[in-house]
């Protein structure tokens, strides 16, 4: 079991950058594939982005070409790199494991809010 605490969110304008982090325990971290996912107020959650054991990335099509995910096995994190964000990436970002399509229905932080508004 692998569980992240989320970090690096805030409020940044239109076109700009951030950069989350999430640093998990368990001492597998590194055979797992882990994920970020987000939600915006009223909406489902969703997955941003994903990274296998292996270092294959995944991302949703709203994200692809502006936001790029890695991981540091050395240090049990996982980072989402942000660029070009627009309002409609405004929601709580979290991480957790990733199991391709499929959210995760538990196992989750307290996530990390980012506000894309000018």
């Amino acid at each position: 079991q692998v569980r992240g605490v989320e970090s690096g969110g805030g409020l940044v304008q239109p076109g700009g950058s951030l950069r989350l982090s999430c640093a998990a325990s368990g001492s597998i971290f590194r055979l797992y594939a882990m994920g970020w996912y987000r939600q915006a107020p009223g909406k489902q959650r969703e997955l941003v982005a994903g990274i296998t054991s292996g270092g294959s990335e995944n991302y949703a099509d709203s994200v692809k070409g502006r936001f790029t995910i890695s991981r540091d096995n050395a240090k049990n994190t996982v980072y989402l790199q942000m660029n070009s964000l627009k309002p409609e990436d405004t929601a709580v970002y979290y991480c957790n494991v990733y199991r391709g399509s499929v959210v995760p229905t538990d196992n989750w932080g307290q996530g990390t809010q980012v506000t894309v508004s000018s």
